[in-house]
């Protein structure tokens, strides 16, 4: 055995999952490996809904603008039942969401992602496999099998396994994967249509039997190109009543994804099912790929053991309906990869990780359990309002109030609060700048914990800005992985001044920069001139609040009471409840 390298932290897994944790992990500046055991890249469009919260991740590291301008919009959905129109559902969201729905193939945001951490510095390790792991109190060490041939051993301090449905990190950790497969079999393709149908929608056609139950159905999720689909189906008798592939079944009985080789629809198969089911007469042509595949609906009992991880498919898979597998995924890797970047740099304990599966592991059951409530009874099953659906159909409802992380609320009613998504907000502006901001611009590219300070005077907020540098010097304070204190995470401060802040000038606001005393540091301001961030976030008076890495809120707190509400959320950090 040649000698063990070391890194970091060890990613299997090469997919949107595993690409979005090196991605983080990168952007926090913590060494990593990316190993896929696939020599390439599927050229299959597999997951293809992306959902508005992953772009407001995607904004933040400064990848969402590549991404739109490879994807697709996806305005809506056109429901036909038994060949007439039923409904055009449309995907409206409030004015203040940045961003709304859109379609990309799953190996064209694989290809972007991967450009993007490769500026990071870290490449793919392709046709590399995990053969087995070991880990200790100190970290893990797992036995690769590489593109040559050759064996090599690698110590990691922690190790993610985004290695899907059949991970080999999961069944090495002997976690459980409970729940089941559906009866039906499923053919997926991607081709194009010459019918006339609205641009950017979704169609989905039901035929329904005397009792009402549907018994045929086609769906068609639009891609980039013109008149081109990704079309589910029910399988065809034909290739039903033959034998799948042996090669091509798993051999831990998890029947989920994409069949290997052995049956493959050809183009008639798919025609057929559109001469039965598209709301228009419709010829079908250039068809890039088609499968058959199943469904299931599991979910691990836990996301973590020691200093190992699951993610995305490895933890939780379900129907595809309402696109939230990917995403649902690509929010595990970012909620993991910054308390693993804190423990790293010794600015938080080690018990901050056990954050991750209480945080994440309630959203995975509550997207498993609600997919399969669709896939069974269809959205009118749902009892929530239509924008209330959409709003959780984008995961912008998902939060982590109550958790570990979350203290007590503060504030009004309807208010954000700890474990929330920081909502965006536009009109945020500066003397210098011809233009107003969004939040999500002045918090694009920022790794620390930023600590937002609102008041209507400069003279309250540069008291609150003395607090926060006296609690980021006192820091965490607890015991960090060398056995040391930790000396707490980074914080950036800025002031978000209400637009009733009397101005400087008469003839022109100054920027509200609060210039740095002995006591206190330079904190950049922005004027809430358009009122947006008081109406959304509904502040009470002078009030703090701290967005954690991930782009929630950590705190809510009076001004008066910064020192001792950042002292109470870097001591969680150090040792979460």
């Amino acid at each position: 055995m040649p000698h063990t390298r070391t890194t970091d932290v060890l990613i299997v897994g090469a997919g949107p999952v595993g690409l979005s944790a090196a991605a983080e992990l990168r952007r926090h500046a913590v060494p990593c490996r990316l190993v896929d055991r696939l020599p390439a890249r599927l050229p299959y469009a597999k997951a293809v809904g992306i959902q508005p919260r992953t772009l407001e991740i995607w904004d933040r590291i400064g990848l969402a603008r590549t991404i739109l301008e490879a994807a697709v919009p996806l305005r809506g959905q056109l429901l036909y039942v038994n060949g007439r129109e039923q409904a055009r559902l449309d995907l409206t969201l409030p004015p203040e969401v940045p961003y709304s729905f859109a379609a990309l193939p799953q190996y064209e945001t694989e290809r972007l992602l991967e450009e993007y951490v490769a500026t990071l510095g870290t490449a793919i390790e392709r046709g590399t496999e995990l053969l087995s792991f070991t880990q200790d109190r100190d970290g893990v060490t797992a036995r690769l099998l590489t593109a040559s041939g050759a064996e090599e051993e690698l110590r990691a301090r922690y190790l993610v396994g985004c290695d899907g449905a059949h991970s080999a990190v999961r069944k090495g950790l002997g976690l459980s994967y409970e729940g089941d497969a559906f009866a039906e079999e499923y053919m997926l393709a991607d081709v194009e249509t010459d019918w006339d149908l609205p641009a950017g929608y979704t169609v989905r056609s039901v035929r329904r039997g005397v009792d009402g139950s549907p018994d045929d159905v086609l769906v068609c999720i639009p891609l980039p190109g013109k008149g081109r689909y990704r079309m589910s189906m029910l399988v065809s008798p034909e290739l039903s009543a033959r034998a799948p592939d042996p090669a091509s079944a798993p051999d831990d009985g998890v029947a989920h994804g994409l069949e290997a080789g052995g049956r493959v629809p050809e183009l008639s198969h798919i025609q057929a099912v559109a001469d039965r089911l598209a709301p228009v007469p419709t010829v079908l042509s250039r068809m890039r790929w088609s499968s058959v595949f199943r469904i299931s609906h599991r979910i691990v009992d836990r996301y973590c053991e020691g200093r190992v991880f699951v993610a995305g498919d490895a933890a939780h898979i379900h129907p595809p309906t309402g696109a939230q597998g990917m995403n649902t995924g690509i929010q595990d890797a970012c909620n993991l990869a910054w308390k693993l970047a804190l423990v790293l740099r010794g600015e938080a304990g080690p018990a901050l990780l056990a954050g991750y599966d209480a945080e994440r592991r309630p959203v995975g059951e509550e997207v498993v359990g609600r997919t399969v409530r669709h896939a069974r009874h269809g959205m009118d099953a749902d009892p929530d309002d239509p924008m209330t659906m959409r709003l959780r159909e984008a995961q912008l409802l998902v939060g982590y109030r109550g958790g570990p992380l979350a203290p007590d609320p503060y504030g009004p009613p309807f208010a954000p609060q700890p474990g929330d998504r920081a909502p965006d907000c536009a009109g945020l502006t500066l003397s210098v700048s011809a233009y107003p901001w969004r939040l999500l611009d002045v918090l694009r590219g920022r790794t620390a914990h930023v600590v937002l300070l609102y008041a209507a005077g400069t003279a309250l907020v540069a008291e609150a800005a003395g607090a926060v540098e006296a609690a980021r010097a006192a820091g965490g304070g607890a015991a960090g992985t060398a056995g040391g204190p930790t000396r707490g995470p980074a914080l950036q401060t800025l002031a978000v001044l209400a637009r009733e802040t009397t101005a400087t000038s008469p003839a022109a606001p100054a920027r509200p920069d609060l210039a740095a005393t002995p006591d206190t540091p330079a904190v950049p301001g922005y004027l809430d001139a358009a009122g947006e961030f008081a109406r959304l976030y509904r502040p009470e008076g002078p009030t703090g609040f701290v967005v954690r890495p991930d782009g929630y809120l950590a705190a809510r707190f009076p001004l008066s009471g910064t020192a001792a509400a950042l002292s109470d959320y870097l001591a969680a950090l150090s040792a979460p409840r």
